[in-house]
C-alpha cells in the first residue's frame, strides 16, 4: 500500500467562538507513559519575550503554579494535553506547533485563535477506510509511524491581546485549573476544544462549494449525515453538500457511538408546549438562556400574556410597561430587540411573571440567550419568529395556555431520530459551520461553536466522536460499510445478554479473521482465524474475553477481515 499526503495549510482551521468572540488553541505535553497514553508535545513557536516566553510577573492562581504569564500559559496547555493524552492511544508522538500573536479584536469581539491538522493523509498502511483523508495525528496513530516527520501534527495561533484592555475590554484569559473564572474566559476548556479540532474534529471540505479537498472525502465528512436526504456527505454531489452545510437542525453526526452515548450526556430538549387552544397546541422548538433556572419537567404552566410598553415597538419590554398588572402569575411573551434578554426577563419577573417566552425578531431558528443575573428566578426560553406569530395571532381571539418545560423524549442538541446535530446555520459561518456540534446542545458540550459557562475539564461527546473516526477502535461507522456488495456481517441479538451471533456472508473463499475489540482499541477476543469458503457463516460471541472471563456491559466492535476486505459492527452488551 502506498502512502499519500497533502499540505492543508490553505484550509481555514476550525475555530471556537466566545460570545461574539472566536477562540482557539494548541497544546503540548509529554504525558506519563502508559499502554494507552499518547504523548503530546508542544513546539514553542513564540519569540523571546512573547507568548509562552512572556516574562510578565503574575501570582499563582487556581492551581496554576506559574509565576510568569508565559509559564501559566504553558502550564494550562500541559494540563489539557495530559487530559487528552490519557484518553487517546498513539505510539507516535503528537507534535503541536503553537504561538500567541495579535489577532483581530476590539472591545466587544475578536478572533481569539484557530487550530487544525497541519497535513492530511490517505491510503496509508493501517487506514480504516480507503481513499479517505485523515488528519496527521490520527493517521500516524493508525499507521503506527510518523507519516510526515518534517511537519508538526497540529498548528494553532492564540490571541495574545486578550490579556490587555485593547481586546475584549476588561475580560482576560483565566489561567487557573479550578474553574473559578468569574467574568474572564477560562483557557483550559478552550485548549481542550482546539486540541479536539487538531486531533480530528474537523472536515477538510470547502463548505462554501461542497468540494472535498483534492476530491477525496475525509473521515469526518464520511460520518456527516443529512436527515433531509438520508445521505452521508460522501454520497452527495458538490451542491448537495453545499446545501447540507446550512441545513439547520438536519445535519447530524452519523457515527454510532456518539448516537448511543448522547442520552447519557444531553438533557431533554427545552420546549414551549402550547396546550390551548387546540388549533395551535403542540411542542414548539426553543433555545435556552444562560441565566435563570433551566426548563424542567413537568415545568411551569400558565396563560400567556403579550407584554406592552407603550413605545414602538410596544412588545419588546424595553420601556415602561403599561399592562404590568396583567403579567402577574402569567407566562409573558416578549419580542427580541433593543434591550438585553436579562433586562426583558427581569422586568417580567418584577411584575410577577412565572416564566418568559422571547420571540425571535428574525426568521430562522431561535437563538440561545446570553447574559448573567443571579436575581432571575423564573425560566425563560426563545422561540422562532414564525412560532411567535402563531401564538400572537391566537391571543387576538382568545386565551393561550402554555408550559415551559423539557420534552418527554427529545434530547437537547439531537435530531428527533436520536443523532446529535452538527452546527449548520444559515448563512454559512466560515471557520465554525459543520466542524462543531450544534449550539442547541444542553448541557453545553465542549465542541460547540461558542465558549459557554459551565465548561471546564471534560471532553463529553468529543471522546465518543473520536471512537467513531477510529482513534479508539478498529472499526469506524464509515468503515463498517461493506467493502464489497457480497461481503456482509450482522449481529443478533444486538444489544445482547449474554451472547450474540455474528452472521457473515463471504463473496469469495479465503483466510478470515473475526475479532472483538473494546472502545479503546484493545482486542477482547479472537473468534475466528482460519480459511473459510465463500458463503454464509455464523460465529457466536459468548460475551467473554480471550481468557474466558465475562466482560462488562458496554460498547464493543466486531472486526471481520477476509481476502483483503474489512467490515464490522458496533455491539452493545447488557448485563443484568
Amino acid at each position: 500500500m502506498t502512502s499519500s499526503f497533502a499540505r492543508v495549510q490553505a484550509l481555514a482551521p476550525a475555530s471556537l467562538l466566545a460570545a461574539a468572540l472566536s477562540l482557539s488553541l494548541l497544546v503540548a505535553f509529554a504525558a506519563a507513559p502508559s499502554a494507552l497514553a499518547a504523548t503530546i508535545t508542544i513546539v514553542n513557536n513564540d519569540g523571546a519575550g512573547e507568548g509562552f516566553n512572556d516574562p510578565t510577573p503574575v501570582s499563582p492562581v487556581g492551581g496554576n503554579p506559574g509565576t510568569t504569564l508565559g509559564a501559566q500559559r504553558l502550564f494550562i496547555f500541559r494540563h489539557a494535553a495530559a487530559i487528552w493524552g490519557t484518553i487517546l492511544p498513539s505510539d507516535v508522538t503528537i507534535l503541536v506547533r503553537a504561538q500567541f500573536n495579535s489577532q483581530t479584536c476590539n472591545a466587544t469581539s475578536g478572533v481569539l485563535g484557530s487550530a487544525g491538522a497541519t497535513t492530511v493523509h490517505a491510503n496509508f498502511p493501517g487506514a480504516l477506510v480507503a481513499d479517505t483523508w485523515y488528519g496527521q495525528a490520527l493517521a500516524n496513530r493508525l499507521a503506527g509511524v510518523d507519516l510526515d516527520a518534517t511537519n508538526p501534527d497540529i498548528n494553532a495561533t492564540f490571541n495574545s491581546d486578550v490579556d490587555n484592555l485593547t481586546c475584549l475590554g476588561e475580560t482576560n484569559w483565566y489561567y487557573g485549573t479550578d474553574g473559578d473564572d468569574g467574568t474572564d474566559i477560562e483557557l483550559l476548556p478552550v485548549v481542550l476544544h482546539e486540541l479536539g479540532h487538531g486531533l480530528g474534529f474537523q472536515t477538510f471540505t470547502d463548505n462554501s462549494t461542497g468540494r472535498f479537498f483534492n476530491n477525496i472525502a475525509d473521515i469526518f465528512a464520511r460520518n456527516l449525515l443529512d436527515k433531509s436526504s438520508g445521505l452521508r456527505w460522501d454520497q452527495m454531489t458538490f451542491n448537495q453538500r453545499k446545501a447540507s452545510a446550512t441545513n439547520t437542525g438536519n445535519l447530524v453526526w452519523g457515527g454510532a457511538y456518539v448516537t448511543s452515548s448522547a442520552p447519557g450526556v444531553l438533557a431533554h430538549e427545552p420546549v414551549v408546549e402550547v396546550t390551548a387552544p387546540a388549533t395551535i397546541d403542540g411542542f414548539y422548538t426553543a433555545a435556552t438562556a444562560e441565566f435563570g433556572p433551566p426548563a424542567s419537567s413537568p415545568g411551569v404552566s400558565a396563560n400567556v400574556v403579550l407584554i406592552q410598553d407603550g413605545t414602538v415597538p410596544i412588545t419588546d419590554g424595553c420601556e415602561a410597561i403599561v399592562n404590568g398588572a396583567a403579567l402577574s402569575g402569567k407566562i409573558v411573551l416578549i419580542d427580541r430587540g433593543l434591550c438585553t434578554f436579562v433586562a426583558k426577563v427581569a422586568t417580567a419577573q418584577a411584575y410577577g411573571a412565572v416564566g418568559v417566552i422571547v420571540v425571535n425578531n428574525v426568521a430562522g431558528a431561535p437563538a440561545p440567550m446570553g447574559g448573567t443575573d443571579p436575581s432571575i428566578t423564573i425560566p425563560s426560553l426563545m422561540i422562532s419568529q414564525a412560532d411567535g406569530t402563531t401564538i400572537k395571532n391566537a391571543l387576538l381571539s382568545g386565551t393561550v395556555t402554555a408550559t415551559i418545560r423539557t420534552h418527554p423524549t427529545l434530547l437537547a442538541g439531537a435530531h428527533s431520530s436520536g443523532e446529535v446535530r452538527m452546527y449548520a446555520p444559515s448563512p454559512l459561518q466560515p471557520g465554525s459551520s459543520v466542524s462543531h456540534f450544534d449550539d442547541t446542545a444542553f448541557p453545553d458540550v465542549l465542541m460547540e461553536p461558542a465558549i459557554n459557562t459551565g465548561l471546564h475539564d471534560t471532553v463529553d461527546l468529543t471522546h465518543q466522536l473520536f471512537v467513531d473516526i477510529g482513534w479508539l477502535g478498529g472499526i469506524t461507522a464509515a468503515a463498517a460499510t461493506p467493502s464489497s456488495p457480497g461481503f456482509r456481517a450482522r449481529s443478533a441479538p444486538n444489544p445482547f445478554d449474554p451472547s450474540t451471533v455474528i452472521s457473515l456472508s463471504l463473496p469469495t473463499s479465503g483466510a478470515t479473521r473475526v475479532e472483538v475489540y473494546d472502545i479503546q482499541g484493545r482486542m477482547v477476543k479472537r473468534l475466528v482465524n482460519t480459511w473459510l469458503p465463500a458463503g454464509d457463516h455464523a460465529v457466536t460471541w459468548d460475551g467473554t474475553n480471550q481468557e474466558g472471563r465475562p466482560v462488562g456491559s458496554g460498547v464493543y466492535f466486531s472486526r471481520i477481515e477476509s481476502n483483503g476486505l474489512k467490515t464490522g459492527q458496533r455491539l452493545v452488551k447488557l448485563n443484568d
